[in-house]
């Protein structure tokens, strides 16, 4: 998917006081890019995902993709276009606990009305593909973080989206486990085709992309890095 931001601006409210999160910012991501987005914290990097993911509105400007300008769309319209479109992870990953690993990867197809069987069997490949052949019928609580986020995953695919959103996806997790969420990131990005963009702390994990934004209070730089405090010019990919 191809994703144009043109002078996106965020702005709330509190006791009628103005708040700005994002100022002016316009960039392009390229169909089947994987991007990252660095940026010190209150930056608005999560502000700039929710609105990529269309679960926010912002207060002046477009997202456009693969030329459709999203928030001139109806609600109805805007939501349609997300569950066809639109795979999103989180750090946190919203597994529902009463239901087995296979049930929550099936429910976005269940809730796209896809039939269930069809749903099903779509979960169990990509639970497959992620290493959780053997695990599908477990729920949440019998799996390890890094499992639950592998889970959470396949659930943001099910659907086959154009393009996958994650926020700080391994931040919960160890180095070795947060590279294999990473590795399984990089590979659907070239096997699907599909346009990734990632919010991470970790300069490390942000290098092996290589398309790389750092977000700041004033806008949006490409092919920065930050590195604790400091932003340096991120390496040439390998």
């Amino acid at each position: 998917m191809h994703i144009q931001i043109e002078h996106l601006k965020k702005v709330y409210y509190l006791e009628g006081k103005e708040i700005p999160v994002l100022r002016d910012i316009s960039f392009e991501i390229e169909s089947g890019a994987y991007v990252s987005l660095t940026g010190s914290s209150g930056v608005g990097k999560s502000t700039l995902l929710h609105l990529l993911a269309t679960l926010d509105e912002p207060t002046s400007g477009k997202v456009v993709m693969d030329g459709t300008d999203v928030f001139a769309q109806t609600s109805g319209e805007v939501a349609s276009f997300r569950n066809r479109n639109i795979g999103i992870v989180f750090q946190f990953h919203h597994l529902l606990s009463e239901f087995t690993a296979l049930e929550n990867v099936m429910m976005p197809a269940l809730m796209s009305r896809a039939p269930r069987g069809e749903a099903q069997d779509r979960a169990a490949v990509l639970l497959e593909e992620v290493g959780l052949k053997e695990r599908m019928l477990h729920r949440p609580g019998e799996l390890s973080g890094g499992e639950q986020q592998r889970v959470a995953l396949a659930r943001s695919l099910v659907n086959n989206p154009r393009l996958l959103l994650a926020d700080e996806p391994t931040g919960n997790l160890d180095e070795n486990t947060g590279r294999g969420i990473h590795d399984l990131l990089e590979r659907w990005c070239e096997e699907r085709q599909l346009t990734v963009l990632v919010v991470t702390h970790n300069p490390r994990l942000a290098a092996r992309m290589p398309v790389r934004y750092r977000l700041t209070k004033e806008g949006i730089e490409e092919g920065m890095l930050d590195v604790g405090d400091t932003a340096v010019p991120a390496a040439a990919p390998a």
